[in-house]
């Protein structure tokens, strides 16, 4: 008798553990779990189930199990808490996990996200990693360590997937008892180079900096150690940051607490404790932009603030009195002009990146020499310090948040005047004002005695440029342009064969090129028939060799030999912005971040034409056609042979000679001839919404309606629907909010007045932040009907074109 029981206890036994251990640390299709029950993992390291953080609510989260039980990790339904133990968590037969309650199943507490395709058998199941995930035949579709919380465990992901839109960042907790979304966030910002912002609210309390290939710039302290690796990957589909454990026996994590303090902890078996490890913000001097723009830190000095060499403060009596956020300006101002250079600042946290151009594939040499190019740099330095240093990151405008460290720093080279680099300056300056001159009166009588003698056209239409430039007030030294001889395009283009034709505008045929160093060009060739002739060739040559940014065309040089009139530019791989948003099957390539993408290349742009570069430039041509896209597919904007430049005082013109592509001019131009900065947002706003919807403003069609694609997004905006303006290929890859603003930016582009427009700076605050955004008004020749009527019945059409080519209009006044 004793036997038989014996045995029956140990086979109950034996059919507990089985049942315990079968299905311990998953969750079945059609399976659920309620209130007190939970799913550990496979080693018992974490917990998935419900908890109350001392608050009266009830949570869905992860905690850990074996160690420190109640540190939770993950927080399903953070903002929106049980208010009792009512909970129940599913897994359909779909694989979405559902959260809501035993008396209300039908109402969703929270859920996870779905793949859109038909699943088969999923199961959700608690990883040994903390991960909760949901798979479907070993792929998985869901994931939590998708949407972190508070905490950073080992293998998540902070960052920005660019084929999804999915941002991943830390937000911290209310209250240490309370679990929804605090005011503290820690988030990968991807404009210019990629860093990491800490903020409160809107505004930034601390900065990672750049990465530099070992480490990010402003965090010295993150090295090499024992317990974990981490690594940063910047690729075409995703940037992010992560770390990885050496040894698996140690817990560590990091948290983003509600007091705004990212740390990182170790859990110590000894003591049952946790310890900090390290923390990202080590000493005041981590207070984001303490001593203001061309201020520099120094933690070891009293007042720590101080200003870069050959700076001053900006506000003596403020920095006397402990404010240092008005920062520093130059003793000596940038002229742009022979005799600049740089000094280096070593062993510093490298400033913010927000306004930064890179290029991995050059090096320090030739990054400085590219920052001399462009009047607007104002600083470069080494991309990657690995191995001596490679690549190359230019900063233009203010110098921000810098700090001086005394290992583990980066070097920084800082642009001077002349007169601020020392002996070595002045002896350059020496050099320019006695030798130079005398040199170049030789030249100048050599040179002017070859082109009166063989090459009078040039002569005359390279006086004229001249002339023009000066008759603007800008002296002829800023035009460094090169001139091209007709025998060396001849060649890089195998004599402008058919085969290297790469199209035909207005001004006249386009050929691919390469210069027997193997640079590749673009050439437009001046057509003899084109009605573009000696001024937009001129107008060209005078802007665009001034203007030097990331999402410009660069323009190499030119040639003027004879009756031929040629613009040498870089080479675009990708060609136009039309081939690929208007193209059917090439629009399929552009997936919603590409085209998002895009649109700031292109507003960051316009800013710089408008309000950051040395002239004002109003285009007058912005169109898909003009918007070229090189193999990373960045937006450039180029021909500039109808562009205008305005003076400091001047924020409008009119003119009796409209220029420009019918669909993308503004009202107050194509009427009065009026034009200013905001006929450039109107263009703009037009750009937006053809590239969100992939048809072309001017020629659009809808059965329902006869409004143009401006009149389209308009209807839809009113009935609450902007999304349905979305082209079919963005609509898997877009982020709904983010396509939405980007339409009523557009709109609001588009306005019949140009009071209402935003200006181009308020523009690329509106696409890159979650400010809120006014209401847009209706938008100007919403109708093709009205588009016609709006022409005056005495003007006269000089040419016009498609969106391919440019029209200029000659209006009586």
């Amino acid at each position: 008798m004793e036997g038989q029981i014996f045995l029956l206890c140990c086979c109950f036994t034996l059919f507990s553990v089985t049942m315990l251990c079968s299905a311990v640390d998953t969750i079945s299709a059609g399976g659920s779990i309620s209130d007190g029950e939970t799913v550990v993992s496979s080693d018992g390291c974490f917990e998935l189930g419900f908890f109350d953080p001392e608050n009266s609510k009830r949570y869905l989260g992860i905690w850990y199990k074996k160690i420190s039980p109640g540190t939770v990790v993950w927080v399903a339904n953070r903002n929106i808490p049980l208010n009792d133990t009512s909970g129940v968590l599913r897994l359909t037969n779909q694989g979405i996990l559902v959260l809501s309650t035993e008396t209300k199943a039908n109402i969703t507490i929270w859920s996870s996200s779905s793949s859109g395709e038909p699943v088969t058998n999923p199961v959700a199941r608690l990883l040994e990693t903390g991960n909760l995930v949901v798979s479907v035949g070993g792929k998985i579709v869901w994931q939590s360590f998708d949407y972190i919380g508070d905490t950073f465990l080992p293998g998540m992901k902070c960052g920005r997937n660019l084929v999804t839109g999915l941002d991943n960042y830390l937000t911290s907790w209310k209250r240490s008892s309370d679990p929804s979304s605090g005011e503290y966030t820690n988030k990968l910002d991807h404009n210019g180079y990629p860093q990491i912002f800490l903020r409160k609210g809107p505004v930034i309390r601390f900065r990672s900096g750049p990465w530099n290939g070992l480490r990010f710039s402003g965090m010295p302290n993150l090295k090499p150690n024992p317990i974990y690796t981490f690594e940063f990957v910047y690729n075409d589909q995703e940037i992010y940051y992560k770390y990885e454990l050496i040894n698996s026996s140690v817990v560590t994590r990091m948290v983003l607490n509600q007091f705004g303090s990212l740390q990182r902890f170790v859990w110590i078996n000894r003591t049952q404790d946790w310890i900090l490890y390290v923390s990202a913000e080590m000493d005041n001097c981590d207070h984001y932009s303490l001593c203001g723009a061309y201020g520099s830190c120094n933690i070891a000095n009293l007042p720590p603030c101080g200003c870069l060499r050959g700076f001053k403060p900006k506000f003596q009596s403020d920095w006397k009195s402990g404010d240092w956020s008005n920062g520093c300006v130059r003793k000596t101002e940038l002229t742009c002009k022979d005799g600049e250079g740089f000094i280096k600042i070593p062993s510093v946290k490298l400033p913010d990146t927000r306004n930064s151009w890179f290029n991995r594939t050059i090096d320090l040499k030739e990054c400085e020499k590219w920052c001399l190019r462009n009047c607007s740099c104002t600083a470069y330095s080494s991309l990657d310090i690995r191995g001596g240093g490679s690549g190359c990151l230019i900063w233009f405008n203010e110098l921000i948040d810098i700090r001086e460290y005394t290992e583990n720093g980066q070097d920084l080279y800082l642009r001077m005047a002349a007169s601020e680099l020392g002996s070595n300056g002045e002896m350059k300056r020496r050099v320019r004002t006695i030798i130079i001159p005398v040199l170049l009166g030789a030249v100048i009588i050599g040179v002017i005695y070859v082109l009166l003698a063989k090459k009078k056209k040039r002569l005359k239409l390279g006086e004229q440029i001249i002339e023009d430039k000066q008759s603007d007030g800008n002296n002829d030294e800023d035009l460094k342009l090169p001139l091209f001889s007709f025998n060396a395009i001849a060649d890089a283009t195998n004599n402008f064969s058919d085969k290297n034709k790469l199209g035909e505008g207005g001004y006249g045929p386009v050929y691919k090129g390469k210069f027997r160093d193997g640079q590749d060009i673009a050439v437009k060739r001046l057509s003899k028939e084109s009605k573009q002739g000696d001024g937009q060739f001129k107008n060209e040559v005078i802007l665009i060799a001034k203007l030097q940014h990331r999402n410009l065309v660069r323009l190499l040089g030119c040639c003027i030999q004879g009756e031929e009139k040629m613009l040498v530019y870089e080479y675009m791989p990708n060609k136009s912005l039309d081939s690929f948003i208007f193209d059917r099957a090439q629009s399929s390539l552009l997936d919603w971040p590409q085209r998002c993408k895009i649109i700031n290349g292109i507003a960051r742009g316009l800013l710089y034409l408008h309000q950051d570069s040395r002239l004002r430039i109003i285009h007058r041509d912005l169109k898909a056609s003009n918007i070229l896209l090189d193999e990373e597919m960045n937006a450039k904007i180029s021909d500039f042979g109808m562009a205008k430049c305005f003076g400091g005082d001047e924020t409008e013109a009119n003119t009796r000679r409209v220029v420009g592509t019918y669909g993308y001019m503004s009202p107050e131009y194509v009427i009065d001839g009026i034009f200013s900065v905001k006929s450039d947002v109107f263009s703009f706003g037009v750009l937006v919404l053809e590239i969100i919807n992939g048809k072309r403003n001017r020629g659009f069609n809808h059965p329902d309606h006869k409004l143009n694609l401006l009149g389209h997004a308009w209807k839809l905006f009113q009935e609450g629907r902007p999304e349905d303006l979305m082209d079919a290929p963005v609509r898997d890859s877009c982020d709904i909010s983010e396509v939405g603003r980007s339409i009523q930016v557009g709109l609001l582009c588009v306005q019949q007045s140009p009071e209402d427009r935003p200006s181009m700076a308020s523009v690329v605050l509106m696409l890159s932040s979650d400010i809120s955004l006014p209401q847009p008004k209706e938008p100007g020749f919403f109708t093709e009907r009205q588009l016609i009527e709006g022409d005056s019945s005495s003007s006269k059409i000089d040419f016009c074109s498609t969106n391919k080519m440019t029209m200029t209009l000659l209006t009586a006044r």
